[in-house]
């Protein structure tokens, strides 16, 4: 039978395989690059998507909070965030005035060589940049209740008389797709906020998946959030399977932000008439892949076009191991699915980081075996979970498809969405 070379992200390379020619690769479809893409930021900037131009947006405004995301989004903010900041000073805003706030969520910040990597040096050393730490109460005031819950956002945003949000439209396991309003909720919300956003009733909801935005309660409580407290203007771009920016949005926060949605539903989707009984994914490579936490978007990727009890081999080099310790603390301890939709289903006794635990538990539950190639993590940090993990991904594969012929390949990972067809089905 003939067989080709496939190539499943792994950190900054990859895990080369070879699968017969009947196993089909679900991809993304071919995206061009911009072929000057600073110079579509710029004309994005000048003519956005219902709403004014930024330049005289900004003009007359006492200071600037610019949202960005952190080092585990690909976002291209050497590209983007040049001509965003001269603009601001071509309004007449000085670089005093402009703050530029990382939305880290519940990750660690980002300092030093990382931060320069991030923004780069120009940017480091000229804007005055700020972390959000979500467990800080100094740093957020409380907008709103939702449900019982407060909604606590972070008081360098608040405080902006201009406020823009940055970042990566890409399909998303919660919110349907990253970028626009998630840069404020859960991006820059406090912990207390994201256990609501998080929960495990949130996190168990059919609609709460990726691609899905109508009957979507996390993207429903984004908008409502983001109209809220307000965001004057968002710049999130799309990019390609090489990470190069292939289109640009900006203006309106919901607007720029369906448009961008629908360029990556066109690109990232793929329709199957069934579901399969083997997919073979990737974790997504550096950043996406640095922690076993990430994994979970992977893993719901594959559940979601998986038959009930098929085999899922996923490759991922988590260079930082499991992730926080709260992660890996309820990753080690739990042994089955069941054991831990009983013991965190309850919103009283919420733990950071374990609505990705419940993700892959998801995935523990639904598959008959999950097999993990990863060089970062260890044997007693999956024994518990009931995953496999192998050190051969072709042997593994080999042997798997003696008893799961319909299989498909994910190189990507969880940046392709496997949808299979429902009658009448729509995105949005």
């Amino acid at each position: 039978m003939a067989e080709r070379e496939v190539k499943l992200l792994c950190g900054e390379g990859s895990v080369d395989v070879s699968l017969p020619e009947s196993v089909p690769a679900l991809e993304m479809k071919r995206l061009n690059a911009l072929p000057d893409p600073e110079g579509a930021v710029y004309e994005a900037l000048v003519d956005p998507f219902m709403c004014q131009p930024l330049k005289e947006m900004a003009r007359g405004r006492k200071n600037a909070c610019v949202v960005i995301s952190d080092f585990t989004r690909p976002v291209p903010n050497k590209i983007i965030l040049p001509p965003l900041l001269k603009i601001l000073e071509q309004s007449g805003m000085s670089k005093e005035k402009i703050t530029i706030l990382i939305a880290t969520g519940m990750h660690r910040p980002n300092l030093g060589e990382e931060l320069e990597s991030l923004v780069g040096r120009e940017i480091k050393e000229n804007f005055h940049i700020v972390n959000h730490y979500c467990r800080k109460p100094e740093e957020y005031r409380k907008v709103d209740e939702i449900d019982g819950a407060p909604i606590e956002i972070n008081r360098h945003y608040l405080d902006a008389d201009l406020k823009i949000l940055t970042g990566l439209i890409e399909p998303h396991f919660y919110a349907g797709y990253s970028g626009g309003g998630k840069a404020i909720l859960p991006g820059i919300s406090s912990f207390e906020t994201m256990k609501f956003m998080h929960s495990y009733k949130m996190i168990d909801h059919p609609n709460v998946t990726n691609c899905i935005l109508d009957g979507n309660p996390f993207h429903e409580y984004v908008i409502r959030v983001t109209e809220l407290v307000g965001a004057d203007f968002i710049l999130n771009v799309v990019i390609n399977m090489e990470r190069q920016i292939a289109g640009v949005f900006a203006g309106h926060y919901d607007h720029a932000h369906l448009a961008g949605g629908d360029m990556v539903y066109g690109h990232s989707v793929v329709h199957l008439d069934q579901p399969v009984n083997m997919v073979i994914t990737s974790g997504g490579g550096y950043p996406l892949d640095a922690t076993f936490y990430q994994v979970s978007k992977a893993l719901i990727c594959a559940k979601d076009i998986l038959i009930k009890g098929g085999t899922i081999v996923v490759v991922c080099e988590c260079r930082e191991g499991m992730g926080s310790p709260e992660f890996s603390g309820i990753m080690r301890s739990v042994c089955s699915p069941q054991e831990f939709f009983n013991g965190y289903c309850d919103p009283k006794n919420i733990v950071i980081d374990q609505w990705c635990a419940q993700n892959i538990y998801q995935a523990l539950d639904h598959a008959g075996q999950i097999y993990i190639y990863s060089p970062g993590v260890s044997y007693d940090d999956l024994k518990n979970t009931g995953a496999v993990k192998i050190e051969n991904v072709q042997e593994t594969v080999d042997e798997m498809l003696k008893t799961n012929p319909k299989a498909v390949v994910i190189p990507d990972g969880p940046y392709v969405v496997g949808i299979v067809k429902k009658k009448g089905a729509e995105h949005v």
